[in-house]
């Protein structure tokens, strides 16, 4: 078990609001017999299928530093997920990383085809901005607007999408760290760092000393966990990380902390994010108990 794990308050915590983000995205994706049937099984398929759902965890760690109702946290927190499992959707597809296993199961495009597997991202990214402009769910319009901003920000050209740009471009490439760290707060980090601005907009906060510690500590969070997935790429369990080989990275020829740094060096510098974004926190006490324990989880993870 990961050391962070066997806190009996965090092990609660995780597994009653993963049990709870569950409940959420079943009931906030469409049913599988809603014509287009076929899609909306896809849809299902590939946001249901099992997964860390460390970005919802996030969402609602911060939400509990912040004394926020879990209520008025979970559309934002099931949005995130659909914008993640939407990219992860598009991810495995023959013309980006061309994967055939995800979390063990066969990838979208094997278990439908390319073309409703296409069609299912965009499904799932659409919707994710529906439930949270939808109304009636406990966050003023006001905020409701700053987490659709925040959402759109993280997910763009200049966020997520844009680092997966720069990755495809990368191929074949050498990248000196600050152009790999670049390229991964933009690809993974922009959604970790969303995920605590979606918190923090819940809780009607949108600057102060608390609210730079926070997504500073979301910001090193979110590049331990890009490091973190490198070396699992490298030395990870098949089995746990549900993928088809060791060392993909490697051998597209795309740059990583591995390659960069060594196994090692890869290693000591997970650690001194993790102590970086540890020291984000130092304001808060043990309301942030969560929020520290999910970033030892995100480096110690074996999967």
């Amino acid at each position: 078990m990961d050391a962070a794990m066997e806190q009996p308050a965090f092990q609660t915590f995780c597994r009653s609001h993963v049990e709870r983000m569950e409940g959420v995205l079943g009931e906030l994706l469409p049913g599988e017999e809603i014509l287009p049937a076929r899609l909306h099984r896809a849809m299902r398929y590939s946001v249901l299928g099992g997964g860390k759902r460390i970005r919802p965890l996030l969402v609602y760690a911060t939400g509990h530093c912040l004394a926020v109702a879990a209520e008025q946290l979970d559309r934002p927190a099931a949005a995130l997920e659909l914008i993640h499992a939407y990219s992860l959707v598009h991810d495995d597809l023959p013309a980006m990383d061309n994967d055939d296993l995800r979390r063990g199961r066969p990838t979208c495009h094997r278990a439908f085809d390319e073309a409703t597997a296409i069609l299912a991202g965009d499904g799932l990214q659409a919707l994710a901005f529906q439930i949270v402009a939808e109304t009636g769910w406990g966050v003023t319009p006001e905020w409701q607007l700053r987490m659709l901003r925040a959402l759109a920000a993280s997910a763009g050209s200049r966020g997520m999408v844009g680092g997966q740009a720069i990755d495809l471009a990368a191929v074949g490439h050498e990248l000196a760290l600050p152009a790999l760290e670049t390229m991964h707060l933009h690809k993974t980090g922009m959604l970790i760092r969303c995920a605590v601005q979606l918190a923090l907009f819940a809780a009607g906060r949108d600057r102060g000393e608390q609210y730079e510690a926070l997504l500073h500590y979301a910001d090193r969070v979110g590049l331990a966990f890009q490091v973190q997935d490198d070396i699992l790429d490298e030395i990870g369990d098949l089995e746990l990380t549900g993928k088809a080989m060791q060392g993909a990275d490697r051998s597209r020829n795309k740059p990583s902390f591995v390659t960069l740094l060594g196994l090692a060096g890869a290693q000591d510098y997970a650690q001194r994010l993790l102590e970086e974004a540890l020291a984000a926190l130092l304001s808060w006490g043990a309301e942030a108990d969560h929020l520290r324990a999910l970033a030892r989880l995100i480096v110690e993870r074996s999967k």
